[in-house]
């Protein structure tokens, strides 16, 4: 099924917008988007690598987290969990900026809130190096503990003032007016965004890098040098590597021969995607087919897009 790189995230309870995800190579609990999932959403993040290590990948940087680490993530922020270990469990506490704020145009909004939410600040490390780092894990290990028990009377307020607590502590602990200069990350992202969306909704169109470009009103040279600095590829290779991706769904449900299946993934001549899809996965699309038929699954297709959740 085709995932947009927007995420809408569907919470337990409307009412309470939170929610902890529970992520290994195998299964994300409650359903969500995991290991190899490029995405945005818009509620702020933060990841607690609880078993092994895993790399997630935010604005084109590699960031390492080791169990016992974990990473804030600002809202609206791509960003991709790239490698998880074998024996590998990370969990992720989503929840909305409006949730720190007690209410709309409050003092705690207008000075404790968005000027950090609405900043340059894409993401932020918490590896324990800090005592105030300390502070923050204790924090997200008890909230871990919380969400996995049997829900007690109260525990709303329980999870919101911990998450307050944990807020005030990391806002406490970071200048903005150190890092000005890193305005652009923002911007950036923005434009990166528009354009990898623009690539999901039309792939299987005869796309032009000056479409590509266009949809975040830079040149053909900017796009190109975007591309290149955040995921470290070109448009155009990220383009291939994504029909491959939607063409791998369409072997594992349909019966459509690959000369259907190349048409409708947007390549002009079969022979192009044969090679493509061989050169990316090692097998040719009929060998893929048989082995989802045997219940063996082709290797996983790794839209290597070394950007921003991430």
């Amino acid at each position: 099924m085709k995932k947009p790189l927007h995420e809408t995230i569907r919470y337990p309870d409307e009412a309470f917008p939170y929610i902890m995800y529970t992520h290994t190579n195998h299964k994300s609990v409650p359903e969500g988007r995991g290991v190899q999932d490029l995405h945005w959403h818009e509620e702020l993040q933060i990841t607690l690598a609880t078993k092994g290590r895993m790399t997630i990948q935010i604005n084109g940087i590699d960031i390492d987290l080791e169990a016992g680490q974990a990473i804030f993530i600002n809202k609206s922020v791509l960003h991709i969990v790239t490698q998880l270990s074998h024996d590998g469990e990370y969990v992720s506490f989503n929840f909305p900026e409006k949730l720190l704020a007690f209410y709309s145009d409050s003092a705690m909004e207008k000075n404790y809130v968005l000027p950090f939410t609405n900043s340059y600040l894409l993401s932020l490390e918490l590896k324990g190096d800090e005592e105030w780092h300390q502070q923050i894990l204790r924090i997200l290990w008890d909230m871990k503990k919380g969400f996995e028990m049997k829900k007690s009377w109260g525990w709303q307020y329980e999870v919101s003032i911990q998450t307050v607590q944990l807020w005030l502590i990391l806002i406490s602990n970071i200048s903005l007016s150190e890092e000005e200069s890193a305005n652009p990350n923002r911007l950036q992202q923005e434009r990166l965004q528009l354009m990898l969306s623009h690539i999901h909704q039309n792939y299987k169109e005869n796309i032009s890098l000056k479409e590509i470009a266009d949809a975040a009103h830079l040149s053909v040279s900017e796009c190109t040098r975007s591309f290149k600095k955040s995921i470290h590829m070109t448009p155009y290779a990220y383009l291939v590597k994504y029909r491959i991706q939607r063409s791998c769904e369409l072997l594992e449900a349909t019966d459509y021969p690959v000369t259907e299946i190349a048409r409708r993934v947007g390549f002009n001549h079969v022979n192009h995607f044969i090679q493509s899809f061989k050169k990316q996965l090692q097998l040719t699309p009929k060998e893929s087919a048989r082995a989802g038929r045997s219940n063996k699954k082709p290797p996983p297709v790794r839209v290597e897009a070394k950007c921003s959740a991430i």
